[in-house]
Order: C-alpha cells, then structure tokens, then sequence
C-alpha cells in the first residue's frame, strides 16, 4: 500500500481513469471498487493535476463542470483529510477564508428563513420575497471575493502553477454564481415569479456557493500554500487592499506596505522622459495623464502579455499589478476568451484594428474598444482596451460652448 501511496503517476493514471469512466455515464460503483486505492489517497495536488490533463486533452471547461460535483463527493473525504498549514493570521488567504465563513453564515442565515416555506400560498410567497429581497442584494458584494481570486490570486498562481489551468474552470463557475444570483433577484423583484421556479433556481445558487467555498478550501487552497512564498502572499495582501473585503471588518493596511508601494511609484516616477515631435513629458505627466482619464485603459503587447493598466477614479473593471505580464488569454473566462483570440489574430493579420462592444451594467451604458497599436511602418505593437462610462454622453443635447462654464 505505501508503494501505491508513493506512486503518484500511477495514481493519477487511475483517477484519470475513473472521472473519464464517470464522465462517459459507466457505473459508478463499479468504478469506486475498481480504484478505490487511488480514491483513499487522493490529494488536492493530484485533483489539479488531473483537471489540468483533462484540459489538455481538449475537454472543455463546460464539459468538465457537467461532472465536477459528483466526483468531487467522491473524492471529498480524502480531499478533506489532507494535512496543510493554515493560513497565518492577517494574511492574504486568511481574509480570504474569513470572508468564506462570513458569506457561510449569512447563507445559513438565509436557508433558515426559506426553511418552513413549501410554497402554500401565493400571498406567503410575496412576503417571503419581501423578506429575502434584501439579503440577496447584498450577496452581490461577495462578488469582490471572486474579482480578488481572478485578479490577484489567479495570476500569481499561473505564474508559479504548471497545472493552472482549472483556474479557468473556476473563473467560469464564479460566473455561474454571478448570473444565478442575478435571476434569483429579478425573480424576488418580479410580481409574476413563482415559487416552484424560485426554489429551484434558489437550489442551484445554493449548491454553486456552497461548493465554491468547498472547492478552494479542500483544493485550491492547500495547494496555493504548498507552492506559493511568503513574499508572494505579502503582494497579494498588499493589492488586495483595492478591494473591498465582502462581509468583514476590513484590516488595516500595514504601514510597511504602504512605504514599500510608495517607494515602488517613486523609483517608477523617476524612469526617464518621453520626447516627440508632439512634446515632452516625464514618467510622472504620462501615468498622470492617463490616471486622470475618464476611460479605463488596458495595453496588452505583441506577445499577448498584460504591460499596463490605469487608475483611473472610477474604474468599471477591476484590475491588479498581479496581472502584469500575464497572458491576455488568461484575464477571460472561458466563454468568452475565444472572441478575445479572434479579435488579437484579426489585429495581428491586419483584416481589423479596432473592435467596439457596449453593454450595460449597473444602470450604466458601457463602451469597450480595443484598438491595434502599429509602430510608424505598420508592424503590430499590441492592443489597447479602453472602456468608458457613455451614459451621460449619450444624454447630451444641444450645446455647452466654453462660454457658458460655470
């Protein structure tokens, strides 16, 4: 048996084994009996490891979440005996976990109001909707724990993780989340909205939540501090301070921390001058200048790596130093990286140099554009992604001419 144990190749050969035998529907018994020893001795390393080969095998994101919870009950027990180092306090994945158990209770909170409700009558379910309304409101907040994992947490990870692809799986079930939490309150803001529709759209939400919190507590996180340093974990602590911390008292930020990120901005402020025909400007006028536009700005270069992104006032999308350098493929879910592709190869080939979407959200109209950066003889330099708030511009009428400021 310790041979096995030890055996890691073979051990992953089995488990890739028997979640392929469970995808493709054989019985799944018969299944368990035949590597119950890979099963007993399964571990979060391992489970990453086999995503990642089944990725590699062409087998996608949407396929693989299909399948993902019943495995992983069949896994949980061993997955959630693995001995690992908690989190020191005040660090990066503490607040991380703490927010976990902060959304856990509140969810509780929740299920024990729906608890007695079987959808009787009509007249309690409109005052069941009234009483839930505001709790699942403010759910939506937690929604900053998954933007942290997708933008600080997820980057580092690629970086230091050669199986990192079911980060992408994970992306993908956050937008799951995203998008049944905002039926669920369209259907309590609805007069129409019914209970059965309701209970079972409510079921979904509960199980995407519960094994979210589920999967980073028995996989992604024990592996994160196997692999990742002590001064990796500090710069995400540092960046996770954009954020707001959903559901806990925010900590403070260190004054450490914040001398360390201030020299970093001097020592960047002090690199050289930009000079053109146009004008002159220093390192500090050029990051002011972009800061102070009302547009969010991303440039990604030819090799398709993030190299920059503003801060501006009000930024739509959230963005961390952590992504610097990552892959551009990588900063998309799964669902959507696809366009993002065609739309580099386009600008690579030159058939397009820009590309415009506009969506709506937050009661904001959103324009995005990505634009082709070509040096003076045509050669492709990269993109640059600019998104802006149009919604009063697109209100505008008349005239304000420069006289009539006030």
């Amino acid at each position: 048996m310790s041979e096995y144990i030890n055996n890691s190749e073979k051990r992953l050969k089995d488990l890739m084994a028997f979640t392929l035998g469970m995808m493709n529907g054989e019985d799944g018994k018969i299944l368990i009996e035949t590597y119950k020893d890979a099963i007993e001795n399964i571990t979060p390393h391992d489970m990453l490891k086999l995503e990642d080969k089944q990725m590699q095998m062409g087998i996608t994101p949407e396929q693989i979440k299909g399948d993902i919870e019943k495995i992983i009950n069949v896994f949980f027990k061993s997955l959630d005996r693995y001995q690992w180092k908690r989190p020191a306090d005040g660090s990066f994945l503490f607040y991380l976990m703490l927010e976990n158990d902060a959304f856990t209770f509140k969810l509780n909170q929740v299920k024990k109001l729906i608890k007695n409700y079987k959808g009787r009558e009509e007249s309690e379910f409109k005052e069941l909707k009234g009483e839930l309304l505001p709790h699942f409101i403010r759910f939506q907040v937690f929604d900053y724990h998954y933007i942290k994992k997708e933008n600080i947490l997820f980057p580092y990870l690629e970086k230091h993780w050669v199986s990192y692809r079911p980060l992408k799986v994970m992306w993908s079930l956050h937008d799951d989340i995203r998008k049944s939490l905002k039926e669920l309150i369209s259907m309590l803001e609805s007069d129409s909205s019914v209970w059965q529709n309701f209970n079972k759209l409510l079921g979904k939400y509960f199980s995407l939540v519960f094994r979210m919190i589920q999967k980073e507590n028995i996989i992604i996180f024990p592996v994160a501090t196997e692999t990742v340093n002590e001064e990796v974990w500090h710069q995400m602590h540092i960046q996770s301070f954009e954020y707001p911390f959903p559901f806990i008292e925010a900590p403070e930020k260190t004054k450490i921390s914040e001398v360390k990120q201030s020299n970093q901005e001097k020592n960047i402020n002090r690199k050289g001058d930009i000079i053109s025909e146009t004008g002159n400007l220093n390192a500090e006028q050029v990051l002011l200048a972009f800061n102070h536009l009302p547009v969010d700005i991303t440039i990604v270069d030819e090799s398709d790596k993030v190299v920059f992104f503003n801060k501006a006032k009000d930024r739509l999308f959230p963005r961390s130093p952590a992504i610097i350098g990552r892959s551009v493929q990588n900063c998309h879910p799964p669902e959507s990286v696809h366009i993002v592709e065609k739309i580099v190869e386009a600008f690579k080939t030159g058939k397009k140099d820009k590309a415009d979407f506009w969506i709506q959200m937050k009661g904001k109209f959103i324009l995005i554009q990505y634009f082709a950066l070509r040096d003076e003889f045509g050669n492709y330099k990269g993109v640059i992604e600019v998104s802006q708030d149009v919604t009063e511009i697109r209100n505008l009428q008349g005239e304000k001419r420069l006289l009539n400021w006030e």
